[in-house]
């Protein structure tokens, strides 16, 4: 095998085909690559880029910005986006460094949420450094690159290490990060497209290669309770696992002639179907919300479906 080679090939293919037009691609300003690299985890290239990642530098545009804010108002703006952590360790690393990020990657893994693989890709994408990134595609390619039956992760990393382009280490892990993507898929990969193919050992059976984990989803029930007196909606703090903290419905034990309707959600390894019913029962830790608020729907999306039925709920109380 030519590494050489191999990565001249890469670079070349990355050149004629990358992503080059990310804006987190067009930018040194570190805040705003450490937050696309959030943003992106567990949420698809497009809807970050459309959506969520332009809205968020609009109200939070420096590192400053966000650790100064509300921690509401940044869990607002992350709506949809789900993975509600990820804001929250964004919000207290904010807060610990202030101004910008530090450069040293063991620096970085101290610091709420920000785990190897992100700290890797803040040192390579933001700092220019010549350290390995390994993010889902990455380590699918690497796998069929060298044949790696499923493995441990200090392999593929050491692996990662070893096949690193020193002279252009950047653009070597997007080039990488972009293949996996677009070319060395999970299923059905285009190798007659791979500018690695021919130093490929796994070309001919590169599914093999691949490791996959069944998801396993929970089916859950919830019964939520609609509340409103004095244009103002009854909220609580999560107490589970699910949206810890955030305000949702208070739960409560349903009675049927009180139905409102009924809705599916999914959250993380979650399947949620939830019931809605006209209550006027009264949590201790009830948080009371502007009803006009309520209806903006600054909230997470589980929430936001139930939008008609606060609507009819709001309407039958007038």
């Amino acid at each position: 095998m030519n590494l050489q080679k191999a990565q001249e090939q890469l670079l070349y293919w990355f050149t004629q085909h990358g992503r080059h037009d990310l804006p987190w691609r067009k930018t040194t300003d570190i805040y705003r690559i450490y937050l696309s690299e959030t943003m992106l985890q567990q949420t698809q290239v497009n809807r970050v880029m459309e959506e969520y990642y332009p809205k968020f530098l609009k109200h939070f545009p420096t590192l400053a910005s966000l650790g100064e804010a509300p921690l509401e108002e940044i869990l607002a703006l992350w709506s949809g986006l789900g993975y509600y952590s990820r804001a929250k360790n964004m919000h207290e690393t904010a807060k610990i460094c202030k101004t910008t990020l530090p450069d040293d990657f063991k620096e970085l893994q101290k610091l709420p949420g920000i785990g190897r693989y992100t700290a890797s890709a803040i040192c390579s994408f933001g700092y220019n450094q010549c350290v390995p990134v390994v993010d889902t595609n990455i380590k699918r390619v690497l796998r069929r690159f060298f044949a790696l039956q499923p493995t441990n992760d200090k392999t593929v990393w050491e692996k990662a290490e070893l096949f690193l382009n020193r002279s252009r280490p950047k653009e070597h892990n997007l080039a990488l990060m972009d293949l996996g993507s677009m070319v060395c898929t999970p299923k059905s990969p285009e190798c007659d497209l791979c500018p690695l193919h021919a130093h490929c050992q796994g070309k001919n059976d590169p599914e093999s290669f691949t490791q996959t984990k069944k998801k396993e989803y929970i089916s859950m029930e919830l019964f939520f309770g609609v509340n409103i007196q004095n244009k103002k909606v009854a909220m609580t703090p999560s107490q589970g696992s699910m949206y810890k903290g955030m305000l949702l419905l208070p739960q409560i034990d349903p009675i049927e002639e009180n139905f409102l309707g009924s809705y599916k959600h999914a959250y993380t390894k979650y399947r949620l179907t939830v019931n809605l019913y006209k209550s006027e029962y009264i949590p201790e830790n009830v948080v009371w919300v502007d009803l006009e608020s309520f209806l903006k729907g600054h909230y997470p999306s589980l929430v936001k479906k139930g939008f008609k039925f606060f609507s009819k709920a709001h309407q039958a109380t007038m």
